[in-house]
């Protein structure tokens, strides 16, 4: 399959720094905080791969697995001269074909499923969530879902759909409006078990979330006289 990054990939790194200072690495890290040492943790589609290194920096065992070799070369640039308890582990597939099911601590999609059209990133979520430990996280970080006063949706709105304009154009990424990741994640039987803003302008315009499979309660058995 060709690789949609070859164009854009290149300046990827210069494009989050632009675009959002900080704040994409700070909504991209924000749910590694919780992790502990030798934790299994999957970034599915890796970008820069920064939040995958700081991830082993914290003693965590991670794979990243991304269909482009663009992005790849990315990571093994940006690993260069670091050590970790647990080198990062790089797979170049497409996310169907990796099938570790309830291997990782945490399966983390930061700014991942935007890629696809809606029915499709679902599909792509229930693939990721095969691989959550049964007491493991799903992490979602992406644009945030239009919230609060009129000013402040207009703001999300137009900061998104400058970013996917952008994308469509030189990666074909899906042209879509922003996803609702908890209504998503809820329909999987994931419950959001923390969620964190972060603000472009003062603005909300990024959050990254945490979610845990919700408990199955068995029905009771009644007593038998």
């Amino acid at each position: 399959m060709a690789d949609k990054y070859k164009i854009i990939g290149p300046l990827y790194d210069f494009l989050n720094v632009v675009y959002g200072g900080k704040q994409f690495h700070k909504c991209k890290t924000a749910m590694n905080n919780d992790l502990k040492a030798d934790d299994t943790i999957l970034f599915a589609g890796v970008g820069h791969g920064r939040d995958a290194i700081d991830a082993a920096e914290r003693g965590a065992k991670v794979t990243v697995v991304d269909l482009s070799a663009t992005m790849l070369k990315n990571v093994e640039k940006n690993l260069k001269g670091k050590n970790f308890k647990h080198p990062i582990r790089l797979v170049h597939s497409d996310i169907f074909e990796f099938n570790e099911v309830g291997e990782y601590d945490q399966v983390v999609a930061n700014f991942f499923l935007n890629v696809f059209p809606e029915d499709f990133m679902f599909k792509v979520m229930q693939h990721l969530a095969t691989m959550v430990k049964p007491d493991g996280h799903f992490v979602v970080g992406d644009f945030h879902y239009p919230s609060g006063n009129i000013l402040s949706k207009a703001f999300q709105n137009v900061y998104w759909y400058i970013a996917v304009g952008i994308f469509t154009v030189f990666a074909k990424n899906a042209f879509h409006k922003i996803y609702d990741y908890p209504k998503h994640i809820e329909a999987m039987g994931f419950k959001v078990t923390k969620s964190e803003d972060v603000n472009v302008l003062f603005v909300p315009a990024l959050w990254s979330m945490k979610a845990q499979r919700k408990e199955v309660i068995k029905p009771q058995q009644k007593d038998v006289a």
